[in-house]
């Protein structure tokens, strides 16, 4: 037992250095070797990264949530970053729905800033695309809070969130965009895009659980709460294909869908791909044989080291 008397505080640069206590009543456990293997430690900040002037004339502030990776051993150390936006049908999101994975991305040493976006039935097409160009250059002019790199950024999403990484990946600095932080360029090194629709007018075509075409559709509200179907040039906007092209670069792109994905169509995903091979672009695409949408097969350790695995080739 410590002899109860009183000690002066005791100062070690190892953790590893400080005494062990070798108490252990009768009936405690004691657990030897024992290792930290979760990575790095991860702080949170919830910042208002824009303030956009709504239809009623209002502002409406958007948040991104930001996971920041903590090295005691390096504290100059420059983190990747990765943009990430949140599906939600393009209605309002839930930041918090990935939640784990973004937290043990963080872990393996990214910044990772989950990017809150307008809802469609508020502001539909391109408002969501927009705020993610947006985010990405507040993360660009703000890095050095968060000890990030601004030369390293890479965007990632799921569903409505991968049609709109896909959408402002494709694009960059390029229209449609705004001019918040424009001294900063939108431009990003490499998209992953999970499960996201690609093109609206061909969702109905391959088996789903629900209607993609109708107004009231998340499609339908995206162009504006209009029939998908009867309104073939605004769809045409919408479409990421449209905007790749042989003259212009685009991102290096890796694709994750699942094979039984119930809200996307598979064929979403095999549309992109294609075209992307046609124009000679990099892309790799992975099919989760019996994955949902986003569910069965995506919340596991070896879907976010594709994830890990693609970044660190590409940032």
């Amino acid at each position: 037992m410590w002899d109860e008397k009183l000690v002066e505080p005791i100062q070690v640069k190892d953790p590893a250095d400080f005494p062990r206590a070798e108490e252990a009543p009768e009936g405690c456990i004691v657990l030897e070797d024992l290792k930290d293997e979760f990575g790095y430690q991860v702080d949170f900040h919830e910042v208002v990264y824009v303030k956009r002037r709504m239809g009623d004339g209002k502002e409406k502030e958007l948040s991104l949530h930001i996971y920041q990776p903590h090295d005691p051993e390096d504290e100059e150390r420059k983190w990747p970053i990765v943009v990430f936006i949140q599906g939600s049908a393009f209605h309002k999101q839930n930041l918090f729905v990935h939640f784990g994975e973004l937290v043990r991305l963080a872990e393996k040493g990214y910044v990772v800033a989950a990017a809150e976006y307008r809802p469609s039935e508020e502001a539909p097409f391109p408002a969501q695309m927009q705020d993610c160009k947006t985010a990405v250059r507040y993360m660009k002019k703000y890095a050095g809070h968060y000890h990030g790199d601004p030369e390293r950024v890479a965007l990632w999403g799921d569903s409505s969130g991968g049609h709109t990484v896909l959408m402002a990946g494709f694009t960059g600095d390029r229209e449609p965009d705004t001019d918040v932080y424009r001294e900063y360029s939108a431009e990003v090194k490499c998209i992953i895009d999970w499960y996201g629709p690609t093109e609206f007018s061909k969702m109905n075509c391959y088996p789903s659980s629900q209607d993609h075409c109708s107004p009231d559709s998340p499609e339908g509200y995206e162009i504006g709460r209009k029939n998908v179907l009867e309104n073939p040039d605004l769809v045409k906007e919408t479409v990421p294909m449209n905007y790749l092209s042989k003259e212009i670069a685009s991102p290096p792109l890796m694709i994750v869908h699942g094979g039984r994905d119930m809200l996307v169509p598979f064929n979403q995903s095999c549309r992109l791909y294609n075209r992307m091979k046609e124009l000679g672009k990099k892309v790799v695409f992975y099919k989760l044989k019996d994955a949902n949408h986003g569910i069965l097969g995506f919340r596991c350790e070896k879907a976010l080291e594709l994830v890990d695995q693609f970044l660190k080739e590409w940032l």
